[in-house]
């Protein structure tokens, strides 16, 4: 129980750290509430010129495509060959790889550090080890255990303890789509990470809006969107970024110009509408790889343009060479 408190206690602390003076050279604090989609990789999109460690980290995650790079092209393509199996079984098995099946797979790749995050945690939480997260297993796993009546009486600041169990709840409340009490890996994703699923695009909302809603009227003023990046101290002048941030509230984040931010408006800011990145690399693979532009993409096909979708020895060779050539 004592690191769970611990890990609470650092987040309580990080929170009102938010709050208080930055360092001369730091940016807007608050800017970490912005949940906007990582790229697919950090590598240029450069195909033209024969580099296509974009599309391999895009098709593979970063780390495994690092592990591609390591094999002989001969195991490279039969890992590759393996997974097209693997992404037609978990669409509709018909032998071929649809666009949206290719699509599936790429999120899926790009997703898999939240897995392992959940992964991480959940013999933490499934204390009886019957293959899902009940309320009363994450409480007790994460704030200890209590009899009615008793929560936090050992602990200082017992009240906000108490908002944030009861927040918790209820954001777990809402993960728990079936309302059984019980969390599925799926479910318990949902409440760890809560902008990676529609549904929970409320309570992402809902709790943006009460960390900042000072005076409970239900918006955001400008003073309390400012509030969580920069705390003033008296007599000091307000900082360049600071007045930046206040134009930014005014011309982007005020959407209908009413000088405050409501629920909608919050949303649009913390979530805000991204391209759908996985389709757009999907699209790529089928054009560049789809020799009979049926619109689908066969084993052969992909195993036909290996090296765009895998790296391997020979390939990470060959970009290096690329890279070298480019430089001089």
């Amino acid at each position: 129980m004592m690191w769970q408190l611990s890990f609470l206690l650092l987040l309580l602390l990080l929170r009102r750290g938010a709050l208080g003076k930055p360092s001369p050279d730091a940016g807007p604090h608050g800017q970490g509430r912005v949940h906007q989609a990582a790229p697919l990789s950090e590598a240029p999109h450069d195909d033209a010129h024969g580099n296509f460690q974009y599309d391999h980290e895009a098709f593979l995650g970063r780390e495994v495509a690092k592990e591609f790079d390591q094999l002989s092209p001969e195991e490279s393509q039969a890992r590759l060959g393996r997974i097209v199996d693997r992404m037609d079984r978990a669409g509709d098995g018909d032998g071929w790889v649809s666009l949206a099946e290719l699509r599936s797979w790429i999120a899926h790749t790009q997703q898999r550090h939240i897995r392992d995050s959940v992964s991480a945690a959940w013999d933490t939480y499934d204390t009886d080890r019957d293959g899902r997260v009940g309320w009363e297993e994450l409480r007790n796993a994460t704030y200890g255990h209590y009899a009615p009546g008793e929560e936090f009486h050992d602990v200082e600041d017992a009240e906000t303890y108490k908002k944030m169990l009861a927040r918790d709840e209820r954001r777990f409340r809402v993960a728990d789509q079936d309302g059984d009490s019980m969390a599925t890996r799926e479910e318990l994703t949902a409440f760890l990470h809560p902008e990676e699923f529609p549904h929970m695009r409320d309570i992402v909302i809902a709790e943006t809006l009460e960390d900042l809603d000072k005076n409970k009227d239900g918006y955001v003023q400008v003073e309390e969107y400012i509030a969580d990046l920069y705390s003033e101290e008296p007599g000091e002048e307000e900082p360049a970024w600071v007045q930046t941030e206040r134009q930014q509230f005014r011309d982007f984040r005020d959407l209908n110009k009413d000088g405050r931010l409501d629920g909608n408006e919050v949303g649009h800011w913390v979530l805000p509408p991204s391209q759908d990145q996985p389709l757009v690399e999907a699209n790529h693979l089928l054009h560049e790889s789809d020799t009979d532009k049926d619109g689908r993409l066969s084993k052969a096909e992909i195993l036909g343009n290996w090296n765009m979708f895998v790296g391997s020895q020979a390939t990470n060779y060959g970009e290096d060479l690329t890279r070298h050539h480019d430089e001089l």
